[in-house]
């Protein structure tokens, strides 16, 4: 697929996702990670692209939730998917479920919900999953011990965008080579015109560098394992907890891991430890030896008396001599003991023995007082020190760059792993936290048994299970607060659920396809002339669409709060109407169910949600609704209740029995 065939993929888009190692594959197989990790794209923009692509794969471009009240519904239901992962990416990557017609995409999710329930929502893999996150990319890398060197403008070029890492020089000669090497600890020349030339310093001749750039810049793997060093130890961990498959040996990668810092430096090498600790410390230790041979000489001075015959005195005053040579011929030994034991303190302090004879030239022979470093040989020590610890690094960072540049593949696939296991979590989590149930896809109308509704406002184990089936246009009747919404809102969940490829909270239910799902809330008072005519319209829109564009399912709570009783029940019973020709399924909730029924043209069936009585002053119903039954309203239970009532002495029963006449 085209990235800018994706809906809502365009050029700056597609020029983002395109710098991933493969886009496309990423996209489709619904990888929101892997998409994620283009610069600039959100874990939920790219959940957008994924979702957008997915639609595009199935053709199914139609959107399913054709109402307000519909999509509320959805995002309830995305909700409470959420609530049970542990990772943002979870979140982010359940977004990409909606509720579809299409049976190739409903199938792709029924196999994940199908996985997704056989998983243990253990607690130690939930804690696990806290610290894993998607891999990112590191910051912008730059090595400067480094350099590309090259004579030809378009391989400079090629090297700049190949290798961003080093700077890449333009040289013409073998003297602009050498005049390179003393700047940088290692050059790498591009060119074979340089091959088999003699320079000083480290100059490496590899042509093939640019396609090879990890032997270059090892520093790049190592950024990225670096960076996500935390994200994959916790992927790590996930894998073990879970007792998932990995994609690459576990206890390899975490003992690689153990030999990167923070800032991608190798560790545990002894080696590259003497020769940090070298150079950080040598100014230190060289003051130090300078302390440690002035404290023996001012010693030895202190505690020898000094005699020099009148014409020796006159001797050296004459010749401008000075303490030194004074030191050179009444103190020699003890001047040559205090510079080698300012000699042995560097070497033995920095662990210098490779380079003893540099590190024994720090403190001069020649006798002075104060002893004092000599600077140039300190430079140099510091300058054969940095470039052994850099070429030590660098080698280790190869090493460990091989080991790791071949893992990159199989750890990406470890995180994404874990956080996919956090998706199949939470479904494992919704599923048993509402019992729920794979449904049957087939038939026609919906049929549920022992169906709960997980979006009312009392505890799941307080709910009363419904069975309901619907085929066709219904009437659903019953008292205030008996739980018509509820069971429309019971309805409208388990097809959207069944649509998404998910479970659905019932002990058994059966669905059948359908395109479009119109579920119209309840209007909140009569509307005014324009508002009741746009009104409708909708409905007029929808009973055409049903006629020519596949099934659909209708549920409508109490259309008659639009406009006059009398009027409501003609306009219902010509909407149900409509729909009963077109074979939809429809379900109406109606206070006015008897009045619709005597109106329309075509037998109309009702169902309702009985009553059962009053119980000090507390409504008993049965929440699952009777077939073929109108059900009695509250008031005609209160006529009932009273005209039962023997304690009235005054006739009054007589009055309550002719009401209650009244309702048959």
């Amino acid at each position: 697929m085209e990235l800018q065939a994706i809906p809502g993929v365009g050029t700056k888009t597609a020029e983002s996702l395109a710098q991933l190692q493969d886009p496309q594959e990423a996209i489709e197989n619904g990888n929101v990670a892997a998409v994620a990790r283009a610069p600039g794209i959100s874990q939920g923009r790219a959940a957008r692209i994924v979702r957008a692509a997915i639609r595009k794969r199935h053709d199914d471009e139609r959107e399913f939730l054709a109402t307000p009240r519909a999509r509320e519904v959805y995002q309830d239901i995305q909700e409470l998917l959420q609530e049970r992962t542990v990772t943002d990416y979870a979140a982010a990557r359940l977004e990409t479920l909606y509720p579809s017609a299409s049976t190739s995409r409903i199938g792709e999710v029924r196999a994940l919900s199908e996985r997704a329930m056989e998983r243990d929502p253990d607690q130690a893999v939930r804690r696990a999953l806290g610290d894993v996150d998607p891999l990112e990319r590191p910051g912008d890398i730059r090595v400067r011990d480094r350099c590309l060197a090259t004579t030809d403008g378009e391989t400079y070029a090629s090297a700049r965008e190949a290798i961003p890492e080093l700077s890449v020089e333009v040289v013409d000669d073998s003297r602009d080579l050498a005049e390179l090497a003393r700047g940088y600890a290692t050059v790498v020349a591009l060119d074979d015109s340089f091959a088999g030339v003699d320079v000083d310093g480290d100059v490496r001749v590899e042509p093939d560098a640019l396609q090879d750039p990890v032997s270059v810049v090892p520093e790049r793997p190592l950024a990225f394992f670096a960076h996500n060093r935390e994200r994959l130890l916790a992927a790590i961990a996930v894998h073990r907890a879970a007792d998932l498959d990995a994609p690459c040996d576990l206890a390899a990668l975490e003992a690689a891991l153990d030999r990167l810092d923070a800032e991608g430096t190798p560790t545990g090498d002894d080696e590259l430890e003497r020769l940090q600790t070298a150079v950080d410390d040598l100014e230190a230790v060289v003051s130090e030896a300078e302390s440690v041979a002035n404290d023996r000489l001012r010693a030895a001075i202190e505690q020898q008396d000094v005699t020099i015959e009148g014409a020796d005195l006159l001797s050296l005053v004459e010749r401008g001599a000075g303490v030194d040579e004074v030191l050179s011929r009444e103190l020699a030994a003890e001047y040559d003991d205090a510079v080698e034991a300012a000699r042995e303190h560097v070497i033995e302090t920095l662990s210098l023995r490779d380079v003893a004879d540099v590190a024994r030239r720090v403190v001069p022979d020649e006798p002075t007082f104060p002893v004092e470093r000599e600077e140039t040989v300190v430079s140099r020590l510091r300058e054969e020190l940095t470039t052994a610890r850099d070429r030590r690094a660098e080698r280790l960072k190869t090493e460990l760059a091989d080991d790791l540049a071949a893992m990159r593949g199989p750890a990406e696939q470890l995180v994404e792993a874990a956080l996919e296991l956090d998706v199949e979590l939470a479904i494992a989590r919704f599923g048993a936290d509402f019992e729920a149930t794979m449904p049957d896809l087939d038939g026609d109308g919906i049929a549920i048994e022992g169906g709960r509704s997980p979006l009312l406002d009392v505890a799941f184990d307080a709910v009363d299970p419904v069975d309901y089936e619907v085929d066709g246009v219904r009437l659903l009747s019953g008292v205030n607060s008996g739980g018509k919404t509820s069971t429309l809102d019971l309805l409208a969940l388990v097809v959207i659920l069944a649509h998404m490829g998910l479970p659905v909270p019932a002990e058994r239910a059966r669905v059948g396809r359908i395109d479009a799902l119109h579920y119209h809330a309840k209007t909140q008072g009569t509307l005014d002339a324009g508002a009741f005519e746009s009104t409708l319209r909708s409905f007029g829109e929808l009973v055409t669409e049903a006629a020519s564009d596949g099934e659909t399912l209708v549920l409508v709570d109490e259309l008659e709060s639009i406009t006059e009783p009398g009027a409501s029940a003609k306009i219902m019973a010509g909407i149900l109407e409509a729909l009963a020709e077109r074979d939809q399924t429809a379900v109406f909730v109606s206070h006015l169910a008897r009045e619709i029924r005597a109106t329309a043209d075509r037998e109309i069936g009702v169902d309702g949600i009985q009553a059962l009585g009053l119980e000090d002053g507390e409504l008993q119903v049965d929440r699952t609704p009777r077939t073929d039954t109108l059900a009695r309203s509250t008031p005609e239970l209160i006529v009932e209740k009273l005209a039962d009532d023997d304690d009235h002495g005054n006739g009054s029963g007589d009055f309550y029995a002719r009401l209650l006449g009244k309702f048959e």
